[in-house]
């Protein structure tokens, strides 16, 4: 008697779905592969959130190559939205974004500094008044002030020379 994916050969043992669902666990139970009967929080969580008749009709509606993953992003939303019923994984997405806008910012705080020390250090050792000019003749001061955490930074390369354009925002 062999049996599907998440279930052992000669195992009597329900799917967390049947086992919750206090149901007889088939040979052709479509929830069996996904959800074993040793991990029954992923299937409780999925039914709290989408319904057993909802995860079922999802689960029949797809190829037999896709319900793994399809299963896999249930479990994920349906903890996400344990954990915040509002937003689910979008809030999640939502915070990693600003995290990553905010790593961006500091940065290009931390390229802005370490130009203006490089432009020091190239005054300094060329003797020039505290401005540098570039193979094109353009010409860079640098700031009278420390930068500030709202300021961005994009770099340009002109020749062996770094020069910003710094831009508040």
């Amino acid at each position: 008697m062999k049996e599907s994916g998440g279930r052992k050969q000669g195992a009597t043992s329900p799917c967390a779905a049947c086992k919750l669902l206090r149901r007889r666990c088939t040979q052709h139970c479509v929830f069996s592969p996904y959800f074993p009967g040793d991990e029954p929080h992923k299937f409780a969580s999925v039914h709290k959130v989408f319904g057993a008749s909802n995860v079922n009709k999802m689960l029949q509606e797809l190829q037999e190559y896709q319900r793994g993953d399809a299963v896999s992003s249930m479990v994920y939303e349906a903890n996400a939205r344990m954990k915040d019923p509002i937003y689910g994984c979008v809030g999640t997405i939502s915070s990693l974004q600003h995290q990553i806008e905010f790593l961006h910012k500091q940065l290009a705080i931390a390229q802005a500094e370490l130009v203006h020390m490089k432009m020091k250090q190239f005054s300094s050792m060329s003797g020039g008044a505290g401005t540098a000019t570039n193979l094109l003749g353009n010409v860079w001061s640098p700031p009278s002030r420390p930068l500030s955490s709202e300021v961005y930074s994009g770099f340009e390369v002109y020749g062996f020379l770094q020069q910003p354009q710094i831009n508040i925002l």
